[in-house]
């Protein structure tokens, strides 16, 4: 990477890590909340809902509005929405004496400002790098998120020492300096050409869906599927460790953040891989849903704690082989004059996958240990075998454009 791009890439980083704060960080304080407001469990659970199923039904507008009017201006103004939403939250549990409904307005507006931060960094990424390097850039930005969720359990227990409401008010403290960064530190190239109209702009989102569909339709479902293991086996992980194991706070943070660093690291190292190999994306893609299924399928059988950790950590390093992989591809399927579109249908799918794991894994729980694993290790391999089937790499290679590094 060019040293002028090192200090633009790294704010645009900050993007995805703040993104993936919104849901993550609050895990540890959910108990807390719930005993002070006095809440049942589904008004908890709903505490996360509202993030993140706004976010999934604005994303793909906010990808339209960033192919028309320009990455950052999307990014910076989400940002700040983002950082207002978690203000609100907090402030409502300062001076209200009933916040819960104040909380879940916050939260919602939370979600409509995630949905313009993490997919559309994506596309700006895609748009600076046009050249063996984009393979990197999306592996830097996956690791970036794979940190926020290594760092945000402790971030929120950290803060959640302070008060129940303090995790909502770092959401501020955070968003907005990266608004401003983002704004005036990360120069964007300009789209070469006439903005197109927009019935033309559908014509041409029209052509890229029916040329290369069943391609991206592939890396859709593989990118929701590892996002609903990942979030549904941290979820029961997280119960077994303490309701089994006794194992509680920062410790069990700890053994939690394990299978995400891994698949930090495992990402950081595929995208720099992947810059000079980019034939090997669909490899890459197929063999970590197989890891994955392999992991899970191993823990329906065994019993202990180590061991089970073992294959948790196999489930990060699967899906650390197939998230930059797909952002890659997805990236690199259309130009600057659709692109955002496009990832953000990808990032639509990714929120329903965060959203529907914790949910699912916890129907899964009361139904024996073995329906736990099985049924999600069937639906990766299966995602896998249709990667096999249906991804066409070579549709999905960048346009023919004059490389802007």
């Amino acid at each position: 990477m060019k040293s002028k791009n090192i200090l633009p890439f790294a704010v645009l980083c900050s993007v995805p890590f703040v993104m993936v704060l919104g849901n993550s960080m609050l895990i540890p304080v959910l108990p807390k909340i719930k005993s002070t407001l006095h809440l049942t469990q589904i008004q908890t659970g709903l505490i996360i809902t509202a993030f993140s199923i706004p976010a999934s039904l604005v994303i793909m507008f906010v990808g339209i509005l960033s192919d028309r009017i320009g990455r950052k201006k999307v990014i910076s103004p989400a940002l700040i929405i983002y950082g207002m939403g978690g203000a609100g939250a907090a402030l409502a549990g300062i001076f209200l004496e009933d916040p819960y409904p104040s909380i879940i307005v916050a939260r919602v507006i939370q979600g409509i400002g995630a949905a313009g931060t993490a997919p559309i960094a994506i596309a700006l990424a895609g748009d600076i790098f046009q050249s063996k390097e984009r393979s990197k850039a999306q592996g830097l930005l996956e690791a970036s998120n794979g940190l926020g969720k290594v760092l945000s359990p402790v971030l929120g227990a950290g803060s959640g020492l302070l008060s129940w409401w303090a995790p909502f008010a770092l959401y501020s403290g955070i968003a907005i300096p990266a608004a401003i960064a983002v704004w005036f530190l990360i120069p964007e190239p300009k789209q070469k050409g006439t903005k197109v109209p927009i019935h033309q702009y559908f014509h041409e989102l029209g052509g890229i869906l029916k040329k290369k569909g069943r391609s991206l339709t592939a890396c859709y479902i593989a990118g929701g599927v590892v996002l609903m293991i990942l979030f549904g086996v941290l979820f029961y992980f997280s119960d077994l460790l303490e309701s089994k194991f006794d194992v509680t706070g920062l410790p069990k943070g700890a053994i939690i953040a394990v299978p995400i660093l891994i698949m930090s690291v495992t990402s950081f190292l595929v995208g720099i891989f992947m810059q000079t190999h980019r034939d090997r994306l669909k490899t890459a893609t197929w063999l970590g849903l197989l890891v994955i299924a392999a992991a899970l399928g191993v823990s329906s059988l065994i019993k202990g704690a180590l061991w089970l950790g073992i294959a948790m950590a196999f489930v990060g390093l699967g899906s650390g082989f197939v998230l930059p992989s797909l952002d890659t591809m997805i990236t690199s399927a259309a130009g600057g004059q659709a692109r955002g579109m496009v990832t953000s249908i990808y990032g639509a799918v990714r929120f329903f996958g965060v959203a529907l794991g914790p949910p699912a894994f916890g129907w899964l729980m009361d139904h024996g240990r073995f329906v736990i694993f099985i049924p999600p290790a069937v639906l990766s391999a299966a995602a896998g075998i249709f990667v096999t089937l249906a991804l066409q790499p070579k549709l999905l290679e960048p346009p023919k454009t004059p490389q802007q590094t």
